[in-house]
């Protein structure tokens, strides 16, 4: 993904309008516009702001290599409306085998977001694994790997929606970097 790009996923996945996005940031609107479309960039200081407000790196803005390259399905769900039925074991299972019934195989996803050197001290010194709970209830979400038409997917799914995207990375073996996150396979498959 772009920089834009990036800017646009994290603007809208906060559910902010180009406008509110531009008032944190003190810029103007057009300056939003033309970073999401590519035609120039922010500077140093806009894009510590950036990264502040969503809570990554400046690395994972700029870093055209985060394993993920685009979206092919984003849409909005009532989660309530899904029964779990055969080898769905939740409504979430029911949500990915519906929207993917071809899928030659679905991997729920065991998420945990991978500190850096300074957050592990203090996940060591508060109590060890005190970071991850932490960020366990900010991220409620299920992930889940689909493979088909030998591509894989990253699929999230929330209460309210759904969003897979093309991995460009190939997510070998039972564990895999993603952007900030580990994600690890569970022992079973839908």
């Amino acid at each position: 993904m772009t920089l834009g790009e990036k800017i646009k996923d994290f603007r809208t996945r906060a559910g902010l309008s180009q406008e509110q996005l531009a008032e944190k940031l003190c810029v103007s609107r057009q300056a939003i516009t033309k970073w999401e479309n590519d035609r120039g960039i922010p500077d140093i200081n806009n894009l510590q702001s950036i990264a502040n407000l969503f809570d990554v790196s400046i690395d994972l803005l700029v870093n055209n290599k985060d394993g993920i390259s685009k979206i092919v399905i984003n849409e909005e769900i009532d989660i309530e409306t899904y029964q779990k039925s055969g080898k769905c074991r939740s409504k979430y299972d029911a949500v990915v085998k519906e929207k993917y019934p071809h899928a030659k195989v679905i991997f729920p996803l065991i998420r945990r977001k991978k500190l850096n050197l300074a957050q592990e001290i203090v996940d060591f010194i508060i109590q060890p694994g005190t970071l991850q709970v932490a960020d366990s209830f900010n991220d409620l979400s299920s992930y889940y790997l689909v493979e088909i038409n030998n591509k894989q997917l990253l699929v999230r799914v929330t209460k309210t929606y759904i969003e897979g995207r093309e991995l460009s990375q190939k997510f070998d073996g039972k564990k895999c970097i993603i952007d900030e996150n580990l994600f690890k396979k569970t022992p079973y498959t839908i």
